[in-house]
């Protein structure tokens, strides 16, 4: 068991959009990313997804509507929700928690997708 420093975690790398693992529990993992600009449309067929902000203001836009998730907030997105992660601030740094077998872009894959997920 070693605890885990977010801001050390968060100091290892500096490119947008490609999360990175620092823990595992119950099937799930825990991730940090960096955002900047904006993301790509997707969902999570079978998987809800956590969006817990550690630095800078995230905008979630969902179909019907735009949450602003501050430092120190954080939201869960069901399955089957169509969202677009957009920083609002020059960077925002964001850890996700989320089943294993979640993929970054969903129902999407493109440049921004990441198949295999680096540990730190």
């Amino acid at each position: 068991m070693d605890k885990v420093n977010l801001a050390e975690k968060f100091a290892l790398f500096d490119d947008a959009w490609h999360p990175r693992v620092v823990a595992e529990l119950n099937g799930q993992q825990v991730k940090v990313v960096k955002l900047r600009g904006e993301f790509v449309w997707h969902h999570h067929e079978h998987e809800d997804e956590l969006f817990w902000v550690v630095r800078g203001t995230l905008r979630l836009r969902f179909r019907d509507r735009d949450v602003r998730v501050g430092e120190g907030e954080f939201i869960v997105v069901p399955r089957g929700t169509d969202h677009l992660p957009v920083a609002e601030t020059e960077e925002v740094w964001v850890v996700l928690i989320e089943p294993a077998s979640t993929l970054n872009t969903g129902n999407v894959r493109g440049e921004r997708t990441r198949e295999t997920l680096e540990r730190l």
